[in-house]
């Protein structure tokens, strides 16, 4: 069961969706539709789009939901709690999961400087998005049972 909720908070919207592949096109859909809503330019709502992705499918492959394609390949209820808040063209997104993992372990890899081993076939994500957006950390998830990610764009941030 997925559930969104547009916060009585201004400009925030949070959403709690099974942590399968499947549900990544409905988060990008929801946080497209309302970063728009909160004027936030097409340019910088492609790069959400990207950045939602990366994190819901990091999530989904290391974070509790051991790669499910669909939410009936799930082995437990495990999820992914995404918020977003927009003002004034900039937006801060928060991406946690149920996967356990420390924070320091993840760290070196959001270094904008860190080039990632070329010949690997992954391991790119975290490098790509840290060049696109402002800020991306890492750090314990508020019910500690895993990891979560924030990433910040100024509307004149990093392309």
């Amino acid at each position: 069961m997925s559930s969104i909720e547009r916060r009585p908070a201004p400009h925030e919207v949070s959403l709690e969706l099974p942590a399968a592949h499947c549900a990544a096109s409905l988060a990008r859909e929801v946080l497209r539709k309302f970063a728009a809503g909160e004027g936030v330019s097409s340019a910088d709502i492609d790069v959400l789009d990207l950045v939602v992705s990366e994190l819901f499918s990091n999530a989904v492959d290391h974070g509790g939901g051991q790669a499910a394609m669909e939410e009936s390949d799930l082995e437990a209820d495990a999820r992914v709690r995404l918020h977003l808040r927009a003002v004034q063209g900039s937006w801060i997104l928060s991406v946690a999961d149920e996967g356990g993992g420390e924070p320091a372990d993840v760290e070196p890899f959001l270094d904008p400087e860190a080039v990632p081993d070329l010949s690997d076939e992954r391991g790119r994500g975290f490098f790509l998005l840290a060049g696109m957006v402002d800020e991306l950390s890492v750090g314990r998830s508020s019910d500690g049972r895993g990891l979560e990610f924030v990433a910040r764009k100024r509307p004149d941030g990093p392309r």
